[in-house]
């Protein structure tokens, strides 16, 4: 018997909102700003770069306002360490959360496997965390081998999807 909650028991306390990023890894990311900043004219609007993450990235943009999405193009700071950011070219995808901790505590009580880390800051400066790509047998609910970085959104971003949502 599983020490998980069956998700039909309990109603989600969170939405997910919207795509907040998609991430492309790459071991050069000049070779990525060649066709998504050169060619396809998306605006860097900034730069992250951590040795604990092993990254170094640009942050580039499609849209405006709350339903920006970004475009992180990354390389690793060293291709011989983890997390390995080149090795799966879309290396992961954001999703705009409405509450993150609510959200976090939720799947983890419904088996679902958050990759180590828990919730902190991420590069864009928004609470984050993410979703471990494999289950293992204490939580078997994972991405299926995709990465997925949940996003606490902030109130614009909520606020603009409700807007939608209501008409």
């Amino acid at each position: 018997m599983s020490k998980h909650k069956p998700a039909e028991a309990q109603s989600r306390p969170f939405k997910v909102l919207g795509i907040q990023q998609i991430a492309i890894g790459g071991t050069d990311k000049a070779k990525l700003q060649k066709l998504w900043v050169q060619m396809l004219g998306l605006e860097v609007t900034g730069t992250f770069r951590s040795e604990r993450e092993n990254v170094d990235e640009d942050i580039c943009a499609i849209g405006c306002g709350p339903f920006k999405v970004e475009v992180d193009l990354m390389q690793p700071v060293d291709v011989d360490k983890k997390p390995a950011v080149h090795t799966t070219p879309l290396n992961h995808v954001g999703l705009w959360i409405d509450d993150l901790p609510a959200a976090v505590q939720w799947l983890t009580a419904h088996g679902v496997r958050f990759a180590p880390g828990g919730i902190r800051k991420g590069a864009a400066g928004f609470d984050i965390c993410f979703l471990h790509p494999k289950s293992n047998e204490e939580f078997p609910v994972s991405g299926e081998g995709v990465l997925i970085e949940m996003v606490q959104a902030p109130k614009a971003v909520i606020d603009a999807f409700a807007g939608l949502a209501a008409g």
